[in-house]
């Protein structure tokens, strides 16, 4: 079987340029609770919701207008047998330019559907990079601020 790792894609009218600077704004879609930075290569961030999930990346690849990549240096989840799932994946926005429009496609590289949390690792993704992130491309205001409203 060939491995399928966890997708979301979402094209906008924005330009590729644009999709990379919200992306790189973690605290615009994902959450404003974020502790570290994330604007350069080897940059590292955590990102904690409550005792339920906590994720520390490190940025491994930075590529304007075209490529952000994450690696996971360390991670929790409470609601999986083994709680470091997402430990040693990545993360990456692939950008790419459609016509007047730009497509941005995350991959979480090492989440497959054998993995325990892959569907509510998906519907979390794709709240926050199919939905906040779309919409801190296209109107400036993304919805971090309303973190615990993913959908379960």
């Amino acid at each position: 079987m060939t491995e399928k790792y966890l997708t979301v894609s979402f094209t906008v009218d924005a330009t590729p340029d644009e999709a990379f600077e919200a992306i790189n704004n973690v605290r615009g879609w994902w959450s404003a609770e974020l502790e570290g930075s994330s604007a350069a290569i080897g940059d590292i961030f955590t990102y904690t919701y409550g005792d339920i999930h906590r994720s520390t990346q490190k940025v491994t690849e930075l590529v304007p207008g075209q490529r952000v990549a994450w690696h996971v240096l360390e991670g929790y989840l409470n609601f999986t047998k083994d709680p470091a799932e997402w430990t040693g994946t990545d993360i990456i926005f692939d950008i790419t330019p459609r016509g007047h429009q730009t497509e941005v496609r995350l991959t979480h590289v090492g989440l497959t559907p054998e993995t325990e949390c892959f569907d509510s690792c998906s519907r979390g993704w794709g709240y926050y990079a199919g939905e906040a992130l779309p919409a801190l491309i296209m109107s400036g205001a993304g919805a971090a601020s309303e973190v615990g409203t993913v959908p379960a």
